[in-house]
């Protein structure tokens, strides 16, 4: 998320109230997760697993539990007690959630030529292009941007917020998500799909991808263009799917991962890692087809080396 106003590292300290060290004239622009800073922005960490991932990345000031070693002239940290916390304190100062008193806000823009059918749900500052098919009971949260020429179809909900909550003792605390959905020109979106908003970036759908129906994209994932993903696949956060990737019914793919180029993922394939791109995959974790063929072939013949060996 970009801040409207750029800030000083001082008045960031003083809202959440931690001890700044560094460079306090830092200039802070945006809040992110940290795959995804760049320089100017805000991340924080709560687990010494990812200290030196977030003092050694591009953002400007790192949110953390203790204080550390770190390039002053380039950064600053904030130490507080409770990153997670004063994390989601930022986010409720910087970012209001809108409630729309209409099924379409007034702030919504919605462009030439695109069909809304009845029953449904646009909020606002929601941007949607020419030419596009919009079914009933979809349901587009704040903020979402859809290009041209792009169909949804019935009962999909576009920008609902990111699976991220810490365990605590009474229960689970909430990451609050500010991010957003973008989805490219000449999509279809099939039935009953849901795509959930970056927790601070956006989920992006890219170019000519169609989806089938009931599929779960979820926060932070980065589609790229002409892909296709058949019914029931899901995709979970942070994950980098490149361009011209298909995904065949009911492929789970893990988070934070990359799938390359024109891969083929075949049904009910669990893809775990990255995998490289022109390549077919199919299992549970996915391998390349031809070797789990083999391994099939083996397996089957189990049984009898079994008996013979025992005989």
């Amino acid at each position: 998320m970009k801040l409207e106003n750029f800030v000083k590292a001082q008045k960031i300290a003083d809202i959440i109230q931690g001890k700044l060290i560094g460079n306090d004239q830092l200039v802070i622009k945006g809040i992110n997760e940290i795959h995804k800073v760049v320089e100017g922005d805000i991340t924080f960490v709560d687990h010494p697993k990812y200290y030196d991932k977030a003092l050694n990345s591009a953002a400007s000031l790192i949110i953390i539990d203790q204080e550390a070693s770190f390039d002053t002239k380039t950064k600053c940290i904030v130490a507080v007690e409770d990153p997670f916390k004063a994390y989601n304190q930022l986010v409720k100062h910087y970012y209001q959630y809108l409630a729309s008193p209409k099924s379409i806000a007034d702030s919504a823009e919605i462009g030439a030529g695109t069909v809304i059918q009845p029953n449904i749900f646009i909020g606002e500052n929601v941007k949607i292009g020419k030419n596009c098919w919009i079914h009933s009971n979809v349901a587009i949260y704040n903020n979402t941007i859809i290009e041209d020429d792009v169909i949804i179809h019935s009962n999909t909900t576009i920008g609902s917020d990111a699976l991220y909550f810490k365990r605590r003792p009474e229960g689970y605390d909430k990451l609050l998500s500010c991010g957003n959905v973008i989805i490219k020109s000449n999509v279809e979106i099939g039935a009953g799909c849901t795509i959930d908003k970056g927790v601070s970036g956006d989920t992006i759908i890219g170019e000519g991808t169609k989806i089938d129906n009931q599929v779960h994209v979820a926060h932070g994932a980065v589609i790229g263009k002409n892909c296709l993903f058949a019914a029931q696949t899901t995709i979970a956060g942070k994950t980098i799917i490149e361009d011209n990737v298909t995904l065949w019914g009911q492929v789970g793919v893990n988070s934070n991962i990359i799938i390359g180029e024109g891969a083929v993922v075949m049904a009910q394939s669990g893809v775990t890692t990255s995998i490289e791109g022109g390549k077919t995959y199919f299992g549970m974790p996915a391998q390349e087809a031809r070797q789990q063929m083999r391994q099939q072939v083996i397996l089957r013949k189990l049984p009898e080396l079994f008996k013979k060996l025992k005989g």
